[in-house]
Formats: structure tokens, C-alpha cells, sequence
């Protein structure tokens, strides 16, 4: 290859890259757009309290219960026309919630929504996969795509207070909607053909039985936030989940083709990183609820403030998120999650100082960065360790499994921090605007503990995994020399 042609290339690889991110960056941004806007929401179309929940949990639901059926129809049918399709059905589901007069059709179009986004992640992330192999080119990548990752969550934050208060609620859908539609022509343009994977039939019983377990599990932690863990319907969606996870163990055991093949889990790194994703994504997803939560109902910030308020912390995020790789190739990967989780959880105790009394700049600015700096350093190394050493048939699979595991995570995560919050706030015997910031203090310290935990749990898994390697290697073997830094 010239170095013409190596540098057009390099062009094509880095426009194509952009694109994806952007895809992911859009799915991102629908999980938190919502979030500042729910009171205006709730008023335009009439919704109830249990309704008004449901604006955020039909999107987060589909969209966690599909993703590893959204990422095995990647490998089977091709991912650059999955990922497509998923954009054109996010895009439609979103103009639909926009245009919503009915509780029933904002909630149905944002469980389409979520079925969008479930296609979409997967898909997007194993084209960054085909397109970047592994070493310090993927290395790059993934810290791109986890800066817009991480700076999505924030940014729908910002976003939806200055939509909101701009032009009214029904805009936040628009301006997802037409972004959507944005990406949509720019992959078509710029992302390249690649093939589809073996043709092997669909495990539709495996991808049913998967799909209703955790919609059960997800249901039942979201409902129990509002209803309690002991209500009926509650122990019920958990009876069921259980139930239906056995099942779809049994059914993978005999099936030809299952859904998740045991080949996924072979070198252990996989295993490993998607346990660590979901405690991660336990802290993660709460951070956003509980941040804005304080800034509005504690120091008093409108919509557009509260979103203002996001900017440093997604500031933060996307430098941690390019610093990322070079980090790793310095220290090594597990060294560098290690520290990044610690950090966060720094961010996380120092958040856990907030007052009754205090203020955006005293309380929030100084963690928020802090905390920003360790999520997007976590994330680009574990989603790293969740994908590494995947066959390229799989790939669609590996994004779609890394992304259950952080959404599941973070429904388990905000159904027990927001209970725990409101035991401690119900319990204190003080003013309410105390009572509450006592609550939210509660739920820092706990996921402060959590990423602690899971740094330790890293480091554990790592002597594991090392000593594995060693015990596999005798001496009539020739094992091949592992990189440095990209391997612990």
C-alpha cells in the first residue's frame, strides 16, 4: 500500500469512526434527554405519576432486554444495514414521541426507542471493531468512542433543559429525531459495506426467553423504586425472570446455534470485563439521576441551569476518555481501570459532602470533573477488556452483551441506591430540603463503596487470570508473548 493510499484510507477509517460515534453519542443522549423535562412532559399530555416514571423506563426496558438480540442480528444479517434500520426506527419513534398528545403513544414510542437503540449500539460498536484491529489504533477508537459515550449522558442533560425551555418538551424528541435522520445519511455515506457473518439460523428461543427474562428483571427493579420490594406485581416479575433465566440456560445448552456461545467466554477477559461493566453501570446510571435530582430540588436550579451544570463533568469525561489508551499503554490496562474506578469513587466520597445550604460551585463542580475523569477511563478500559480476543464473527454479539451488562447493571444500581435514598430521607427527622440531601449523600457514599469494590474485584480477576495463563503454559508449549499494555 502507498502512503496515498495508506493516508485516504486512514480518512475513510477516521470519517467512518466519527459516524459511529455520533450513532452512539444519539443513543446516549435519548437515555438522559428526558430527564430535566418530566414535570413540563407530564403536564402536556396528561400523565399520571406511575406514567411519568414510564417516560424513562419504556426506553431504558426495551432497550436493555434486546441489545443481545440486536447484536447477534448484526452478525447474522450485517451490520452496517442493522445498524441502518435501527436508526431509521429510532428516528421515526422519536418524531412519534414529539408529536404525542396520549400517555399511551409517548410511552409506546419510547419503548420503540429503545428497541432502535438496542440494534444500534451493538452494531455500531462491532464496526469500530472490523474497522480498527486490535492495538493502539482500537486503543484510539475506543477512547473516542467512549468520551461521546460518556459525554452523551451529560449532554442530554444540557440539551434537554435548553430544548425545554426554548421551545417546549415535544423539541427534545425533534432534536433526537433529526439528528438521528443526520447520521442515518452520513453512515450511508461514509461507513463501508462489511459481510455478514456465518449463516447460521436465529436462536429465536434462546433470543425469547433471554428477552422476557430481563424484561421481568427490569421491571420488577424499576417498579419496585415506586411500589416497594415486597408488592405482589414486584415478586412476581422477579419469579418470572429467575423462572425464565433457567430456561434460556437450558435452551443454550442444546442448542446448535445458541444465542451466547460458550466460545464468548473462552480466554476469561470477557467474562471478566462484563462483570466489572455492570457494577460500573450500577454507579453510572444513578450518577444522572441523583446529580440533577440535587441541583433542582435542593439548590433550587431550573431546567436550563441543572443542564448548564453537566458541562464540566462532560468536559471532564471526554479528555479522560482520550487520555485513556495512552494511560494504558503506560501502566497497562487492568492498572489503569484500577486507578480510574478509585478516582471515581474519590469523586463519587467527595459528592457524598454535598449540602443543604451549598451551591453549584462549592458542592458539585470540583467532584463532578473528578468523577468525570474516572467514568470515561473505566469505561474505555472495560469495554476494551469486555470485546478483547473476540472472533470478528461475534463482535456484534460482544457489543451487544458489554451493553447489557452495563444497562441491567444500572437498572439493578438505581432501583437500590434511589430505595436506599428515600429510606434514609423518610427515616431523618428534619427540615425536607435536609432530609433529602441526607439521602443523596447516602447514595454517593454507597456507590463510592461499590466502585471500590470493584476495583478490588479487577485486581482479583486479574491474579486469576494471570496465574491461568501460567498454570495452561508447560513447558512443551510455546505460548505466544502478550503486548504490553494492552494485556495486564
Amino acid at each position: 500500500m502507498t502512503s496515498v493510499e495508506f493516508a485516504v484510507r486512514k480518512r475513510s477509517r477516521g470519517a467512518a469512526l466519527t459516524v459511529l460515534a455520533a450513532a452512539q453519542f444519539t443513543v446516549m443522549l435519548a437515555t438522559s434527554i428526558v430527564n430535566v423535562a418530566l414535570p413540563q412532559i407530564r403536564a402536556g399530555v396528561g400523565l399520571s405519576d406511575g406514567g411519568t416514571t414510564w417516560v424513562v423506563n419504556a426506553y431504558g426496558l426495551a432497550f436493555g432486554a434486546l441489545l443481545l438480540a440486536g447484536g447477534r442480528a448484526a452478525d447474522l444479517l450485517g451490520r452496517r444495514q442493522v445498524l441502518l434500520a435501527g436508526l431509521a426506527l429510532f428516528g421515526a419513534a422519536s418524531a412519534a414521541a414529539g408529536l404525542a398528545t396520549s400517555p399511551a403513544v409517548l410511552i409506546c414510542a419510547r419503548a420503540v426507542q429503545g428497541v432502535g437503540a438496542a440494534v444500534i449500539a451493538p452494531a455500531a460498536l462491532a464496526l469500530v471493531m472490523d474497522l480498527f484491529p486490535p492495538g493502539p489504533e482500537r486503543g484510539r477508537a475506543l477512547g473516542i468512542w467512549g468520551a461521546v459515550s460518556g459525554a452523551g449522558g451529560a449532554a442530554g442533560v444540557v440539551l434537554g433543559g435548553v430544548l425545554n425551555q426554548a421551545w417546549g418538551w415535544p423539541w427534545i424528541f425533534y432534536a433526537v429525531a433529526l439528528g438521528t435522520f443526520l447520521v442515518l445519511v452520513a453512515c450511508a455515506v461514509f461507513v463501508p459495506r462489511v459481510a455478514a457473518g456465518e449463516a447460521a439460523p436465529f436462536d429465536l428461543p434462546g433470543t425469547a426467553t433471554i428477552g422476557l427474562a430481563l424484561t421481568g428483571l427490569v421491571w420488577g427493579l424499576t417498579t419496585a423504586r415506586s411500589d416497594g420490594w415486597t408488592d405482589g406485581r414486584v415478586l412476581g416479575a422477579f419469579s418470572l425472570a429467575a423462572v425464565l433465566g433457567a430456561a434460556f440456560v437450558l435452551i443454550e445448552r442444546r442448542s446448535r446455534h445458541p444465542l451466547v456461545p460458550p466460545r464468548l467466554f473462552a480466554g476469561g477477559r470477557v467474562a471478566a470485563g462484563n462483570v466489572l461493566m455492570g457494577l460500573f453501570g450500577s454507579v453510572w446510571i444513578a450518577l444522572f439521576f441523583f446529580l440533577p435530582l440535587y441541583q433542582q430540588q435542593v439548590l433550587g436550579a431550573g431546567p436550563l441551569v441543572t443542564g448548564l451544570g453537566q458541562l464540566p463533568l462532560a468536559a471532564a469525561n471526554m479528555l479522560g476518555a482520550t487520555l485513556a489508551p495512552r494511560i494504558a499503554r503506560r501502566i497497562g490496562a487492568t492498572a489503569t481501570a484500577v486507578a480510574a474506578l478509585l478516582t471515581e469513587a474519590a469523586g463519587m466520597l467527595w459528592l457524598s459532602r454535598i449540602s443543604a445550604d451549598g451551591s453549584f460551585v462549592t458542592d458539585v463542580l470540583g467532584p463532578s470533573v473528578l468523577v468525570g475523569l474516572g467514568l470515561s477511563v473505566a469505561f474505555v478500559q472495560l469495554t476494551a477488556m469486555s470485546i478483547e480476543g473476540v472472533a470478528k464473527a461475534d463482535s456484534g454479539l460482544a457489543g451487544g452483551l458489554v451493553n447489557t451488562t452495563r444497562q441491567v447493571g444500572g437498572a439493578i444500581g438505581l432501583a437500590v441506591l434511589a430505595t436506599v435514598a428515600g429510606s434514609v430521607t423518610s427515616a431523618a427527622h428534619r427540615p425536607h430540603l435536609e432530609a433529602l440531601t441526607d439521602g443523596y449523600r447516602t447514595a454517593f457514599v454507597v456507590s463510592a463503596a461499590v466502585l471500590a469494590a470493584s476495583a478490588l474485584l479487577a485486581t482479583v480477576m486479574n491474579s486469576l487470570n494471570t496465574k491461568a495463563r501460567k498454570t495452561s503454559c508447560s513447558p512443551s508449549t510455546h505460548p505466544l508473548p502478550s503486548s504490553s499494555g494492552s494485556r495486564p
